[in-house]
């Protein structure tokens, strides 16, 4: 198997383990893996009055994990927000968001909310 292809899966296994944890804790996911042309978002999920924008990241080490998450990466979170929002206006009264899940092997795992702030 390929290294891309691999990476491609271990990612994909990452956002279905981070989607399982977030609905244990009460979060209903409605989007997973959301493309727009400016970005893509992990998982969208909501919980009472917010709207939770996630971004799923599975490393080694937990400080690269957090490493990978980039202002760039950011960015473009935020761009598929806004995105998102104009496509659903449904959701535009509540509170917005962005998350971090990152978790890795051996297994560790970590749930920042409010990882960073972006314009909505």
């Amino acid at each position: 198997m390929s290294k891309k292809l691999q990476s491609y899966k271990h990612g994909h296994m990452a956002e279905q383990l981070a989607a399982l944890f977030l609905m244990l804790k009460g979060y209903r996911i409605l989007k997973r893996r959301y493309k727009t042309p400016v970005g893509e978002i992990d998982l969208v999920a909501q919980k009472r009055n917010t709207l939770v924008l996630v971004e799923v990241k599975m490393r080694r080490e937990q400080s690269a994990a957090l490493e990978s998450i980039t202002h760039k990466n950011q960015g473009r979170v935020t761009q598929a927000a806004q995105y998102f929002l104009s496509a659903n206006p449904g959701y535009a009264a509540l509170d917005v968001r962005f998350d971090a899940i990152v978790m890795g092997w051996p297994f560790y795992w970590r749930h920042l909310d409010n990882a960073w702030q972006g314009r909505t």
